[in-house]
């Protein structure tokens, strides 16, 4: 009597078992009539799904920008193909990066002005009026900048340098911008996060952990490595810039500015 139970409930796991697989997929047909789904198997999709959201929600604790090169509904910003009148200012780096950059504007139909103010620092040239007037005398599309080298190790910098950061974002008003960061051999204090705080998104370049060949003094990039910096900030622009502009490859390594203004450390 028992092993007829036995076997009796044996059939009933067994159809069941058979019922319960058949209806996670595709239901039969009985009589002309088609079988509901059991939505098992959409409930064992449904959690692979939510496998991929999750790994959407960590790739948005990465940087900003990693996040919107990443992220496929990020459009970068249209290039602006139209020749451009550039005003680069800056420290001494621009003795490293003016040929380069010049190079480019050559070859991309743009002109170019340097200012190499030597030794300037956010402080110097936001004590000024030295911006607003090379803006008003030459009338640029376009303001490169590339300040912060010797800044790097001021103390309490966010308090003595960020109103002379904003002076010169003031002076630089609705004119479209890039400020390249400085190339760090050392820690900094605060600077890079001081410019990135105050600047757009798009419109800051850090240069902050990128590998350089360095002078005899310790600081500067070589010439060579120099242009190398901006082939890099050039490459970057099209998607993460905030206002792109036409800057394809020159075929020729250095050029020179169609003016070069040049600034002692002791001017005012």
């Amino acid at each position: 009597m028992r092993r007829h139970y036995a076997e009796l409930w044996l059939l009933l796991l067994t159809s069941f078992a058979v019922f319960a697989v058949s209806s996670a997929f595709d239901m039969p047909e009985i009589g002309g009539r088609k079988l509901k789904s059991s939505g098992i198997a959409d409930a064992l999709l449904a959690q692979r799904s939510d496998g991929g959201r999750d790994a959407v929600s960590v790739a948005g604790s990465l940087s900003a920008d990693t996040t919107a090169a990443a992220d496929p509904s990020a459009e970068p910003a249209p290039c602006d193909s139209l020749p451009k009148t550039i005003l680069f200012i800056g420290d001494s780096m621009l003795e490293g990066l003016g040929p380069r950059m010049a190079a480019y504007a050559d070859h991309n139909g743009h002109t170019l002005y340097e200012v190499m103010w030597y030794s300037s620092t956010s402080e110097v040239w936001g004590r000024s009026d030295r911006l607003a007037g090379y803006i008003g005398r030459i009338k640029p599309d376009y303001i490169f900048i590339c300040l912060g080298a010797n800044e790097l190790f001021v103390k309490d910098i966010a308090e003595k340098r960020t109103k002379y950061v904003d002076r010169i974002l003031a002076d630089i008003d609705t004119i479209p911008y890039l400020w390249i960061g400085p190339p760090n051999w050392r820690d900094d204090t605060g600077i890079n996060d001081l410019i990135a705080s105050q600047t757009e998104r798009g419109c800051f370049f850090l240069s902050d952990g990128m590998h350089f060949e360095r002078s005899k003094d310790g600081a500067h990039p070589t010439h060579e490595s120099a242009a190398a910096w901006l082939d890099s900030v050039v490459r970057w622009m099209p998607r993460h810039a905030k206002h792109p502009i036409l800057m394809e490859t020159p075929s020729v390594k250095s050029s020179r500015a169609k003016r070069i203004f040049v600034h002692q450390p002791n001017e005012k």
